[in-house]
């Protein structure tokens, strides 16, 4: 089996299955609020935009720092493309604030 696959399936799972616990664990006769599944929401949003960053900029990262050593000229760009995915976690960070304003 793929390492790449059994680690995407054990985040899946780690995904489904723990929040679910948690909910059963601490809601009352088995009952579950809308605001836990918000705030399972807010969670989710920040840790799956990090996550996909973290893939997305390991793989620039590496073709920044290979096309800087290549020709200095490309460091001015190399700095833009590591910049763009994280604006992805800002995005995360914003629909958590949304999420969690709903709550309040």
């Amino acid at each position: 089996m793929n390492s790449k696959l059994a680690i995407g399936l054990g985040l899946l799972a780690l995904v489904l299955v723990v929040p679910t616990a948690l909910a059963q664990a601490a809601a009352p006769d088995n009952e579950f609020t809308a605001n836990g599944w918000i705030a399972i929401g807010a969670g989710l949003a920040v840790g799956l935009a990090g996550l996909g960053t973290g893939i997305a900029q390991s793989q620039i990262g590496a073709a920044a720092v290979g096309a800087t050593a290549e020709n200095e000229g490309f460091l001015g760009k190399s700095l833009i493309y590591v910049a763009i995915p994280e604006t992805i976690v800002i995005f995360g960070l914003l629909i958590a604030f949304l999420l969690i304003g709903k709550i309040a």
